[in-house]
């Protein structure tokens, strides 16, 4: 049983969208303007992703528990984490029920039971709306065009210096 102690009268804010559609964009908008925890769900798949890359023998189930037990969320924001690599491992990883369970219990707690310095929380990512923050204040759907998506990505790849063409992007996508 989930024994999550849910606050109350907070401010939950669930944003679904594609890669590169400006989900992630708008959740860090409005978490900064009404004081939200802000948790950008695909970093999770992807410190995940980083720790079988990195510990490949001894990658199991409590591995993950403590990793995600400890995870700091300011080690979100970790630039290394957007390697095409670490993208295939995780897109792997978020295919595993058992590893989305623990996902989804970590989600909850940011979503429901933010630290208490904040207003609320605002999540973003895939299934946000649908199966992580079903009871969301306020959810939303962003889209954007594949080309429009992708050139986006492509501008943020150079941006950390990473050697890829627009077609690699887009077939990514």
């Amino acid at each position: 049983k989930n024994k999550l102690k849910k606050r109350k009268n907070i401010i939950t804010v669930a944003i679904d969208s594609p890669a590169a559609a400006g989900g992630g964009t708008q959740a860090k908008l409005i978490a900064k303007k009404y004081n939200l925890l802000h948790l950008d769900t695909g970093r999770i798949y992807r410190i995940i992703g980083k720790l079988k890359l990195d510990n490949s023998k001894k990658f199991n189930y409590s591995l993950i528990k403590k990793t995600i037990k400890n995870l700091n969320i300011n080690n979100l924001d970790n630039k290394n984490l957007l390697s095409d690599k670490i993208a295939v491992a995780a897109a792997t990883i978020a295919k595993d029920k058992k590893i989305r369970k623990i996902v989804h219990n970590f989600q909850q707690k940011c979503a429901y039971s933010p630290p208490k310095k904040y207003a609320g929380s605002i999540l973003d990512g895939r299934d946000i709306t649908s199966i992580q923050m079903k009871n969301a204040m306020f959810k939303f759907f962003i889209t954007a065009n594949l080309k429009t998506r992708a050139i986006r990505r492509y501008k943020e790849y150079k941006s950390l210096k990473k050697h890829i063409s627009l077609k690699e992007v887009i077939k990514s996508i």
